[in-house]
């Protein structure tokens, strides 16, 4: 009998048989990779689909003009700083969060407990903050379906209720566009963080009951992780979008 073995019996040997990743990963990692790039196709239709209406415009809302309050402090003359604030905060939760992970692969309980709390905190208080000026807009007049010139049928009144945000033309469409795409982006967004609280609550709830010290792995710390940094780097970009362009 011959004992040759064919090229497709090699084949057959190699990685890609079954029963073992070509990538060398885990499984659950893998499909945190395929939601985080589904859900970023999300974002990004809401962001294409926000550039497409301002630029259908022919003018916009100075994000100077409207973002110029820092809640408690001052009411206006500080174009950003309370939203540089805001974006401080989750990006100092994204560098405990990367720490809690390089923890987890050392098996330092202790390390990971303090780091995931700190990363706890930051999400916390990106959220309070958030909420601090969806209050202050919804304050001014903006909102969903709504602007500061809702209800108004007299064009001056209009254009004075709205100059003060512009610095090119007034115009109601664009001011309406603006608030209910920057409610419904910065909510969606919003919404990300809250769940990656509870994830984050719930992996160091597992962290303290042992979980991951019986199984000799803090691999979920580095999933959620890369949870957590997606949604910092999504507001990025929405920042970019809302608060700079």
């Amino acid at each position: 009998m011959s004992t040759t073995v064919s090229q497709l019996d090699k084949v057959k040997e190699g990685p890609w048989s079954g029963g073992k990743s070509p990538w060398n990963l885990e499984y659950g990692k893998i499909m945190m990779w395929f939601f985080l790039v589904s859900d970023a196709f999300t974002f990004s239709a809401f962001l294409i689909y926000y550039g497409a209406q301002k630029f259908a415009q022919p003018s916009w809302i100075d994000a100077d003009k409207v973002f110029q309050s820092i809640p408690g402090i001052a009411e206006s003359g500080q174009p950003l700083v309370f939203v540089g604030i805001m974006t401080f905060i989750l990006i100092m939760s994204s560098v405990t969060m990367v720490l809690a992970v390089e923890a987890g692969h050392r098996n330092s309980k202790q390390e990971v407990v303090k780091w995931m709390l700190w990363t706890i905190l930051g999400g916390l208080m990106f959220i309070g903050c958030q909420a601090i000026e969806w209050t202050h807009l919804h304050h001014q007049g903006f909102w969903f379906g709504r602007n500061p010139a809702t209800g108004l049928t007299d064009d001056n009144a209009i254009v004075q209720a709205l100059s003060p945000y512009f610095t090119k033309e007034v115009s109601y469409t664009a001011a309406l566009q603006f608030s209910n795409l920057f409610f419904t982006i910065t909510g969606f967004h919003g919404f990300h963080v809250s769940i990656g609280i509870l994830l984050n609550i719930i992996v160091l709830s597992m962290t303290l009951n042992n979980t991951f010290e019986r199984r000799g792995t803090y691999l979920m710390v580095e999933k959620v992780g890369l949870y957590w940094h997606f949604v910092d780097l999504v507001w990025v970009f929405v920042f970019t979008f809302f608060y700079l362009i």
